[in-house]
């Protein structure tokens, strides 16, 4: 068996950050999301991986490697315009072969990984099964109708009226039959091959399709909203490993994991937080649910509930600031002098609240 991941896309949601950036490196506790998936398949016993990229490719694929830090083979896949997820599974065929393949979302996060639900789909062979979550926002996914046996009647995209509030995770199975049924589907009205539409195919032509339903934790991290609530997720999940020197003056509360390269002045980290690598905390709180990522200076601040990303400096903040996503190499900071006025240097699609 096979891996398909899908790590191309615009990620319009989340510009400014998507720009240069591929959404699925995004950190979740310091760890690229997209990292997250790879071990998941990887621990179902699946070697080899290939990766659908975009306009972000090189990043991507400095990223990943070859990887050989998972034991693993991977093969990157050009998706020159993102065509929808039966087009990657398209273009995806030379890589895919003959093969029985998972594929997976590079920007999902679920909880408890994957092997369960390959384990089913290896000992009951159907033609393809999907992973269903039960959500209040039916209308927003793929949704599927089931039978009485479990196995699918219907999947519909996105519908205005969904009759089931069972959403695809963006987790599939399929034999290579999937192939057949993606040669005879058309483009929908949005101009994309839907995989909805391809797996309706095998329904429609006699396949068996399974479901398995998610009892876990599923994180679609589509949004800014969506990404701090998935690194509030995993950071319940730390444990606690405090590795740096602290001075009389600084403390660190609850499960906080800090490497030895960090440095902190007069500072306290209360968990679950994560601090990366280089990073200097001066006069600094770190509140729960936050991660900083490497080489980040904080100095004169309170900060929770947020994300800040590489090589960032943030000083001399008045008030505590929370439920931020910062990216990387941002300078913020205040001057104290008059007259005081508000200074911005914003990219598209930037947002901010002053309260």
């Amino acid at each position: 068996m096979k891996a398909l991941i899908l790590s191309g896309g615009k990620a319009t949601r989340l510009r400014p950050l998507t720009y240069t950036s591929a959404k699925q490196l995004l950190p979740v506790a310091n760890k690229p999301i997209l990292f997250y998936g790879i071990e998941a398949i990887r621990a179902a016993g699946i070697e080899e991986f290939g990766i659908i990229v975009g306009d972000t490719r090189d990043e991507v694929m400095a990223a990943v490697g070859d990887g050989s830090r998972w034991n693993a083979k991977v093969t990157y896949i050009h998706q020159s315009q993102p065509l929808g997820l039966a087009h990657a599974v398209k273009i995806g065929q030379d890589f895919l072969g003959g093969d029985d393949f998972v594929m997976f979302l590079g920007d999902n996060l679920i909880e408890g990984g994957v092997t369960t639900f390959v384990k089913e789909f290896q000992r009951e062979k159907p033609a393809a099964e999907i992973l269903l979550k039960r959500v209040p926002n039916p209308s927003s996914f793929g949704v599927a109708e089931l039978k009485p046996d479990g196995s699918i009647l219907r999947l519909v995209e996105k519908p205005k009226e969904p009759k089931s509030d069972l959403a695809l995770v963006g987790v599939y199975l399929f034999t290579p039959e999937i192939h057949n049924s993606i040669a005879r589907i058309q483009p929908s009205a949005r101009g994309e091959l839907e995989i909805t539409d391809a797996i309706q195919d095998l329904v429609e032509h006699g396949h068996r399709v399974l479901s398995h339903e998610l009892t876990g934790w599923w994180l679609d991290t589509g949004k800014k909203d969506d990404i701090l609530e998935a690194n509030r997720t995993v950071l319940d999940t730390l444990q606690r490993d405090v590795r740096c020197e602290l001075d009389d003056s600084s403390k660190v509360e609850g499960r906080v994991q800090i490497p030895e390269s960090a440095r902190l002045v007069n500072s306290t980290v209360r968990g679950p937080a994560v601090i990366g690598e280089n990073c200097t905390l001066v006069n600094t709180f770190i509140g729960p649910y936050t991660s900083i990522s490497d080489n980040v200076r904080i100095e004169n601040a309170e900060i929770e509930f947020s994300i800040v990303l590489d090589n960032t400096s943030i000083v001399d903040l008045q008030g505590r600031m929370a439920d931020s996503l910062i990216a990387r190499n941002v300078e913020l900071k205040r001057v104290d002098r008059l007259p005081r006025v508000f200074r911005f240097m914003l990219g598209d699609d930037s947002r901010i609240e002053l309260l």
